[in-house]
């Protein structure tokens, strides 16, 4: 737990430093598919595909694709007609990373050369796509873009985009600031085309980003973070679609890291740092369980002795310490403080997700979006 502590200490810290070596404006404009796998999702994408078609960014040079899983018609045609071209979904068994092979077996190879994975609720900024390209141009083929929350109308939510953002800080910004690669999403991801192309039916379990990114480190390429690009994605309102959700990240990471674990070895002795470094982010409990653990001991050693009980109460304060590095100032307010109650309540679920993670990383679990 120690360990763990001075790690996410370590990339807090360097997250708050300033980025020296931002990349210029490009030389070229770049062809674009940005691909929208859409389950469900009729009361949302309509409004999260307009929002991109108003890109300052020449409308030539990028399509935006909408792979329509179990959507209604009338959404279908409401997409064609704001200037999306929609893939309707063939395959049985729905899953993001089946969606987007459609995809690839869909589109033209010959007239992109970059692919761009939102989720169905994404909304961008009207510069994301220039952004894109001015670091895809600078020699970037992985880019992952800031992923913020677009609404905090609940505790849930608003702690939601507060571990978001945590994320950001500690496995994003922290890691290209001291040389390791970002970690991936889920969206706002950017990838070479044709390297997209080739590995992405690699991809065969509910954590395709986890996939994507273990390819891109075997392969020694480096992810890069692009903090400036934003991209708006829903959180989770209500505490049920909270531990559902959790439930299939967990399912994700721990499955992932049963396929990778016996490759540390060999990463370790061919200096793949930047793999190793990845593997050991799999292996970490989720920061909230590991509040609740150290808290524990903390107090049940107190009550053994207290005077042994000191590390963890100085260990639980270096963590409290480190968290809140983590956290920009934007979402430091009165509502939460009023919201870290519910903390308690959220790590509770998160520890019983522990033990319901059999069999659902090969499902498809949705979740529900609302138009915020």
């Amino acid at each position: 737990m120690g360990i763990t502590v001075l790690y996410l200490f370590i990339f807090a810290f360097a997250s708050i430093f300033k980025r020296s070596n931002r990349p210029g404006k490009a030389k070229k404009q770049y062809r674009y598919a940005v691909l929208y796998p859409a389950y469900k999702e009729d009361k949302v994408i309509l409004s999260s595909v307009s929002t991109f078609l108003k890109q300052d960014y020449p409308s030539a040079l990028f399509d935006v694709v909408v792979i329509s899983d179990q959507m209604t018609d009338e959404t279908n045609e409401q997409l064609k007609q704001a200037g999306a071209t929609v893939l309707k979904a063939n395959y049985k068994d729905s899953s993001k990373a089946k969606a987007l092979q459609l995809a690839m077996n869909s589109l033209d190879e010959n007239k992109y050369d970059v692919v761009v994975i939102m989720d169905g609720d994404n909304l961008v900024d009207p510069d994301f796509l220039e952004r894109i390209n001015n670091q895809y141009d600078a020699g970037c083929i992985a880019i992952q873009g800031h992923r913020m929350a677009k609404n905090r109308n609940t505790s849930t939510a608003l702690l939601d985009a507060v571990s978001e953002e945590m994320n950001n800080s500690i496995f994003r910004k922290g890691h290209v600031r001291l040389g390791f690669s970002s970690a991936l999403i889920g969206s706002g991801m950017a990838f070479q085309y044709q390297w997209f192309k080739k590995n992405i039916f690699k991809a065969s379990t509910a954590g395709e980003d986890k996939e994507l990114e273990a390819l891109l480190l075997k392969q020694r390429i480096h992810i890069e973070y692009l903090e400036d690009a934003n991209v708006y994605d829903e959180k989770i309102p209500k505490d049920a679609a909270f531990y559902n959700q959790r439930r299939r990240w967990l399912a994700a990471n721990y499955g992932i890291l049963t396929q990778a674990l016996p490759e540390l070895p060999k990463a370790l002795f061919s200096g793949n740092w930047d793999y190793c470094d990845k593997i050991f982010q799999w292996m970490m409990l989720p920061r909230i369980i590991l509040l609740g653990a150290i808290g524990f001991f903390a107090l049940l050693v107190t009550l053994y002795d207290w005077t042994l009980s000191i590390k963890w109460w100085s260990l639980l304060l270096f963590l409290i310490i480190t968290l809140c590095i983590a956290v920009p100032r934007y979402l430091v307010n009165k509502d939460l403080a009023r919201a870290i109650i519910k903390i308690p309540k959220l790590g509770i679920l998160m520890f019983l997700n522990l033990f319901r993670l059999r069999g659902v990383n090969k499902k498809f679990i949705h979740t529900d979006h609302s138009n915020h």
